[in-house]
């Protein structure tokens, strides 16, 4: 056989980058939007994730997926590696904490450094791998013990390649800019200091970008609203081609973490400078509009305004003003009792407005870590929601619909935030899950936000609601940033933007800068900085991945053309690729900052389950896969896997329409929503999971109460503040490692390895043959660091 390295390029090979998989093999995202090229371990072994390389097709799997051999790397993505310093066989290596990496890093004696062995450490790649050798690293720097306080966010921004430290030039650019706002900010705005504007946010929020207030007024001669929602206007410190924004479009946003936030602006900005901190002057963005008592926009205008904050609310305290007028908050914030009651008369017929065009509601339930002084996790618990978070968006949601309407009504080019509709795949499925529990969902071929409405009302009360609206939600698209627009299906809007979020996101930076280039009768063109790599990260499939296929054509048409010294395109011709680019960045780097905040929580969900193993809890399946259960226990709000070799003696068939497995020869069925109790068995720290093994059933007819609710992206007009006051990382204690397994998930899998995920059974197509349940409980193996089993990655 040939070898790769021998290949010759040719016409037919394709340029896309690897997406590694933690079981060994992986595949190349073809940069043309294409099918997935598989890639075995053996070509794995050549590359690692991130990696961009050409690659031939040679056929197809077993599966019918397309094959492909690499025959050039093109670009390696990884030069600096993050992990834990081993000692195996006598020889150092550092294994990767992103699991889809599947090389260890071989470091050489004098490679190590100051570090010690069970340290995170991040390690420089010095030579990469092949077919025949090893990826070789040295140590360049130190983050320290595995259970140090904050090492999991630590860990989490480093995988992930989240920025994490602003540059000196930017930091310097923040230092240079004032205290507070200068006489001369003050030129052509509206005085609004004697509008008692008010903050009303989450207890732990540091950063105030919104600020509302509302009064009833006559227009013409129908009674409305006048609704003020203002914005802080960051557009007017951080400047086009200068460090501050070079640095705010890298991160395109803010990551927030359980106790800690990574800013997309530095805190003199962000905490300072434009926080609508209370009896301070500020400079703001207004959206003025009025409402009329449907719910309909009358009118609206924008305009950029210095504003002084009366009071700074809790969602909380708002709350227990409205719902008890004679309470002691309600006398000790009398003066704004009056504003308070206004905005929520406005909230219940924004409310009523919203059910009539037909948003998609959606019952969801949040959670927040607890922990003491030390950083020791106590407790996981759901964040209670009430009217005074609803009110608060749905004033976001005027203010963010009146943006997107004056930037389409005057042609500009922007960025819209778009929900496209259920695709006609997803829709089969719903449908045949519906058709299963006596439901239908109307509309036809092309339901509308009204037919799905009209089903979430219908299900609400039934006992399987959670286990059904689980489905709705998995038939939605996820949202994202584009120049075109195709409206929000979710929220039925027929266009929508984001405006009202500057601090935290980028793209309403990029409104504010459009608005204020129309109310200026200019153009704003943006232009990018050749500094600031873009994420155009291709999506696994949908309007998503055709977008950044666009994107990435689009950019290399243009380095091309500057590479010859063709006549660079001007006016739209030229600006609508570059706002093709910039929502498909946008985009990516939410979608990667949901990922380093799960992992971050999911890493301290599994440090606070060693102090459960062997413990018995109730919970709730909420999801399905071939081979596997996923149950959220009822009380600790911790997700967990149960293979299907702990379901029985019997052949388990999973049908994804109906989101079960079912037994052939006893007629057990384990769907969504179906209440089980556990045993917690294992928990696997490395690779972010707890494993549980099925004590009894209580209930597996798909009548069980679904406490695990996903989140669509409902897009309320800001991102959720919810970055705790509280530490949240475990105390200095030294992690355990579980040495048990359960004895019939060993037997099943054959040869498995105890730190192989039994999730490897689960890439066998079809049937599974599984044992009798209850497997011994894992114990604590001392307190040596827990070290992986790597050998079987590597055969």
């Amino acid at each position: 056989m040939r070898k790769a390295r021998d290949v010759v390029p040719r016409e037919a090979d394709r340029l896309g980058a690897v997406q590694g998989h933690r079981d060994g093999f992986g595949f190349v995202i073809p940069d043309d939007g294409g099918e997935d090229i598989f890639l075995s371990e053996r070509e794995m072994s050549r590359v690692m994730h991130g990696d961009r390389v050409n690659v031939r097709v040679l056929g197809t799997d077993r599966r019918g997926r397309p094959e492909g051999q690499i025959v050039e790397v093109v670009l390696h993505a990884n030069k600096v590696v993050i992990g834990r310093l081993l000692n195996e066989n006598g020889v150092l290596i550092v294994a990767p904490e992103d699991k889809r990496i599947g090389h260890d890093i071989l470091i050489p004696p004098k490679g190590q450094g100051q570090a010690k062995l069970g340290q995170v450490v991040s390690v420089e790649i010095i030579d990469y791998p092949d077919s025949y050798r090893q990826a070789v690293g040295r140590v360049v720097e130190v983050l320290g013990e595995i259970d140090d306080p904050g090492m999991e966010i630590e860990i989490a921004v480093r995988k992930y390649g989240v920025p994490h430290e602003f540059s000196a030039a930017a930091m310097k650019e923040a230092a240079a800019l004032p205290d507070s706002i200068q006489q001369e900010d003050l030129e052509g705005r509206v005085d609004l200091r004697d509008v008692p504007l008010v903050t009303i946010d989450g207890a732990d929020a540091r950063d105030f970008d919104d600020a509302v207030y509302c009064e009833p007024v006559m227009y013409g001669k129908t009674k409305a609203w006048r609704l003020i929602v203002a914005i802080a206007d960051v557009s007017h410190y951080v400047k086009p081609g200068h460090s501050l924004d070079d640095e705010g479009l890298l991160r395109a946003t803010s990551v927030y973490f359980p106790r800690r936030v990574i800013p997309m602006l530095p805190e003199k900005i962000s905490n300072g400078l434009c926080s609508l901190n209370p009896n301070v002057d500020r400079l703001c963005m207004v959206c003025d509009s009025v409402v009329d008592n449907n719910g309909v926009v009358l009118a609206y205008q924008f305009y950029p305004a210095v504003m002084h904050s009366a009071q700074r609310f809790t969602y909380d305290t708002v709350w227990e003003i409205l719902s008890n007028s004679k309470g002691p908050k309600a006398a000790r914030f009398a003066e704004f009792r009056p504003l308070l009651t206004n905005l929520y008369a406005l909230f219940k017929i924004l409310l009523s407005a919203r059910e009539k065009r037909g948003a998609i509601e959606f019952e969801t339930i949040e959670t927040q870590i607890i922990s003491n002084e030390l950083g020791k996790i106590l407790r996981i618990e759901p964040r209670l929601r009430n009217d005074a978070h609803r009110l608060i968006e749905e004033c976001m949601l005027t203010a963010n619909v009146c943006a997107a309407d004056f930037i389409e009504k005057n042609k500009h080019l922007s960025l819209y935030r778009v929900h496209g509709e259920p695709s006609e795949e997803k829709l089969v499925t719903l449908r045949q899950v519906l058709r299963t529990s006596g439901l239908s969902l109307g509309g036809g071929e092309k339901p509308k936000p009204r037919d799905f409405a009209k089903l979430m009302r219908e299900i609400k009360d039934r006992p399987d609601a959670n286990m059904l609206q689980s489905v709705v939600l998995r038939s939605m698209q996820q949202a994202m940033y584009q120049p075109d627009n195709e409206g929000h299906f979710g929220l039925a809007y027929p266009a929508y933007s984001h405006f009202t979020s500057p601090i935290r996101r980028y793209p309403d930076l990029l409104t504010h800068r459009v608005i204020k280039s129309i109310l200026q009768k200019k153009s704003y063109v943006p232009v990018l900085p050749p500094k600031v790599p873009l994420n155009l990260t291709l999506p696994r499939k949908g309007k998503g991945r055709e977008n950044a296929v666009n994107a990435k054509k689009s950019q290399s048409d243009a380095k091309a053309n500057i590479a010859r010294g063709a006549k660079v395109p001007k006016g739209a011709n030229a600006a609508l690729p570059i706002w093709g680019q910039l929502g498909v960045h946008c985009s990516s780097n939410e979608r990667r900052a949901d990922e380093v905040s799960r992992d971050a929580e999911a890493w301290l969900k599994c440090y606070y389950m060693r102090d459960h193993l062997g413990q018995e809890y109730a919970g709730t399946i909420t999801g399905v896969a071939n081979l596997e259960l996923f149950v959220q226990l009822e009380n600790l709000f911790v997700e967990g896997m149960v293979h299907a070799t702990e379901l029985g003696g019997d052949y388990f068939q999973y049908d994804e329409a109906l989101q079960e497995l079912r037994g052939e020869r006893t007629g057990i069925r384990y769907r969504l929503g179906d209440r089980v109790h556990v045993l917690v068995s294992r928990v696997d720290l490395d690779a972010r999971k707890i494993e549980f093994s099925l004590m009894k059933n209580a209930g597996a007819d798909g009548n069980g109460s679904n406490r695990r609710q996903l989140l669509l992206d409902a897009d309320f007009g800001r991102p959720n503040k919810k970055a705790a006051s509280k530490k949240s990382k475990p105390s200095h204690q030294t992690p355990q490692k579980p040495s048990g397994i359960n004895v019939n998930a060993a037997k099943s899998a054959g040869t498995f390895g105890v730190s192989q995920s039994k999730s490897k059974a689960s890439r066998k197509n079809g049937k599974a043959k599984v044992g009798n349940s209850g497997g011994s409980v894992g114990r604590p193996a001392g307190n040596k660091p827990p070290v992986r089993n790597t050998k079987a990655r590597r055969k």
